[in-house]
């Protein structure tokens, strides 16, 4: 079963300020992931994997608008 990556980030009870310090990005960077307006480089990604302990084919990137 695929989560948006908000998903995963409110089932760990991180705020996106909390998830972006982690994964070393901005907050306005991991918005604009949640929201599917850009998607992450192959090093942000793994970072994610390793942060959400999720693998990037359970993470769905593109959410319902």
């Amino acid at each position: 079963m695929q989560l948006t990556l908000k998903a995963i980030r409110v089932n760990k009870g991180w705020t996106q300020e909390e998830a972006s310090k982690e994964i070393g990005v901005s907050v306005d960077t991991l918005r604009n992931y949640e929201n599917g307006k850009s998607y992450p480089d192959i090093p942000t990604l793994k970072k994610i994997e390793e942060v959400y302990e999720t693998p990037y084919n359970n993470i769905n990137f593109f959410p319902e608008k």
